[in-house]
């Protein structure tokens, strides 16, 4: 589904913006948008929900702890009492549907900024070598990698397999050739043949497990020599991924440090990606009553999240993607946090804040409402 996603939506649209403005990294900026937009609905929800929860969560609880002890001997009340309760309050995983609604197309998005034209393709077989006398009595399977749309020219992309028609078990002296093609068969070379520099798109194949039990030519043959487990890889050049953007020196560079020094365009794009998540935090917590527990964590998650990603293999381009999307999802929750809540929640929101000092609430000293909100609350 992924991959359908992303070679009949994702990368049309994306085709589209970049034949408006010739920039890779502004067509990443829209694509993340327009995905943005259309989700938001669907992300709405799931903030309405978060919301409302953490303001009903504390009566719910005690609600269902009395009905659940006032009906012990009763669970047919019980289970009738509890649904009145959902009715009234709604499901605590209410907001779950819409989020898993859209994690496919992120995912797809996701998927879609890791690969070609941003970032160079890797294609990897698994081999198992065995001996001349095994092998007879294995049957072949043919294996299939998983196709993956690669950009030719800026516009131009194709879908493209690594196949082994035999399979990935081979016996040891034999010499398998590796497949390259489209899935309408044609041979990546020939497609190649008619563009510009296209011989600059074939990859160079490497063994990257196993040197001692198979050899690879660069046109991707293999020779099995001994047996045992190796992986051979071929990686064709991402079009765009030596792209720059602002000040990214190249939308498929990955790592904060490599080769000794630091890049540092990837530890901006990681930097502003965790100050994007703490303020999206913070304005997750406007107008709430205090919760030292979820402070603590909101505090702690970006950091750590930031960390990780100082040193998890994303390309700049995938990086840029999840900085505009926090930035989106930012002005979203602050919109949001604006909207008024049903009477019964507002009733027990005013509550909770007047039990706490003033100065204790998420909103800061006006009683958790923002600077510029009248009295009256969100009515």
């Amino acid at each position: 589904m992924i991959g359908y996603i992303s070679d009949n939506l994702l990368l049309p649209i994306l085709d589209f913006f970049y034949g408006l403005v010739p920039s890779y990294g502004l067509a990443i900026v829209a694509l993340t948008v327009v995905i943005r937009l259309a989700l938001f609905p669907l992300s709405a929800g799931s903030i309405r929900s978060a919301r409302r929860m953490r303001i009903a969560q504390p009566v719910m609880q005690k609600r269902q702890a009395e009905i659940k002890s006032r009906f012990a001997s009763n669970p047919q009340k019980q289970q009738e009492e509890l649904g009145k309760l959902m009715k009234e309050f709604g499901s605590p995983l209410a907001g779950c549907l819409p989020l898993l609604v859209q994690m496919p197309i992120l995912f797809a998005l996701f998927a879609t900024l890791r690969g070609s034209p941003f970032a160079d393709v890797p294609y990897t077989l698994n081999l198992k070598v065995l001996p001349a006398e095994q092998i007879a009595a294995v049957e072949p399977k043919p294996f299939t990698s998983a196709s993956h749309s690669i950009f030719i020219t800026e516009t131009d992309h194709v879908p493209v397999i690594a196949s082994l028609p035999g399979g990935t078990k081979i016996g040891t002296g034999e010499s398998v050739q590796i497949q390259l093609q489209t899935k309408s068969g044609d041979a990546f070379s020939d497609v190649v043949d008619g563009v510009e520099n296209g011989q600059s798109f074939l990859p160079a194949w490497t063994v990257t497990k196993g040197e001692s039990i198979v050899s690879v030519s660069d046109d991707g043959q293999i020779t099995a020599l001994a047996p045992g487990d190796a992986t051979v890889e071929g990686k064709i050049p991402g079009l765009a991924a030596r792209s720059g953007f602002l000040f990214i020196k190249a939308l498929g560079q990955v790592g904060f440090y490599t080769d000794g020094s630091v890049n540092w365009d990837i530890a901006i794009l990681v930097g502003s990606f965790g100050l994007s998540l703490f303020i999206s935090q913070l304005l997750s917590g406007m107008g709430m009553p205090a919760n030292p527990q979820q402070s603590t964590a909101n505090k702690i998650t970006p950091v750590m999240i930031t960390g990780m990603f100082l040193f998890f293999p994303l390309p700049a381009g995938v990086l840029l993607y999840m900085v505009i999307a926090n930035i989106f999802q930012a002005l979203q929750t602050f919109l949001l946090t604006r909207e008024a809540l049903p009477d019964n929640l507002q009733a027990i929101l005013d509550d909770q804040l007047k039990q706490q000092p003033a100065t204790a609430t998420a909103g800061g000293p006006q009683g958790g409402r923002l600077p510029f909100e009248p009295k009256g609350g969100n009515k």
